[in-house]
């Protein structure tokens, strides 16, 4: 397992999905995984700190972990299977670890919200072409400026329709 962060998150615009890309930490391994639009909104507000009236399905998460006395002490995806990406979450409690069966997308979301560290498994991750391709991309690079950060709903929503593969650099897939 190699710990590895969130570097980018992008619109496939052949399948209309989200992708989150994930980077080595310290390397420059990547591992995109399709999603969806409600875990790709999760994770752009949290990450430029957008807060909603009421709670998310990721921060109810949150808050029921921490509720429970329990802390997140990694994810880990673990495989894939038929084009499905496996995830599990580390779980301790008095002592005790537990592993959760979990989508990479909902993992990846929670984590952020925990600020628990993220592996991915060796094989999962593949070389990146280039450190920087011609239009500029650059995996440490995030895919917002801060001045982005107080978007409504509808403006998020059209920020993530708006990116694309160019967005977030090339892969061998």
């Amino acid at each position: 397992m190699n710990e590895v962060v969130v570097a980018r998150l992008g619109l496939d615009a052949s399948t209309q999905s989200y992708v989150v890309v994930l980077q080595e930490k310290g390397g420059s391994r990547l591992l995109p995984i399709w999603i969806g639009q409600p875990e790709a909104e999760s994770i752009v507000m949290h990450i430029h700190n957008m807060k909603r009236s009421r709670p998310l399905t990721h921060d109810l998460c949150r808050n029921l972990i921490l509720g429970l006395g329990a802390t997140l002490r990694r994810v880990q995806i673990t495989r894939v299977e038929k084009n499905t990406y496996y995830a599990e979450l580390h779980l301790e409690r008095g002592g005790n670890v537990v592993r959760i069966d979990a989508r990479p997308s909902d993992s990846i979301a929670i984590a952020l919200r925990l600020d628990a560290p993220i592996f991915a498994a060796d094989e999962l991750l593949m070389e990146q072409e280039d450190e920087t391709d011609e239009s500029g991309f650059n995996a440490s690079d995030t895919e917002t400026s801060r001045e982005e950060m107080d978007l409504t709903a509808e403006q998020l929503k059209a920020y993530l329709e708006r990116l694309g593969p160019e967005d977030f650099g090339k892969f061998n897939l």
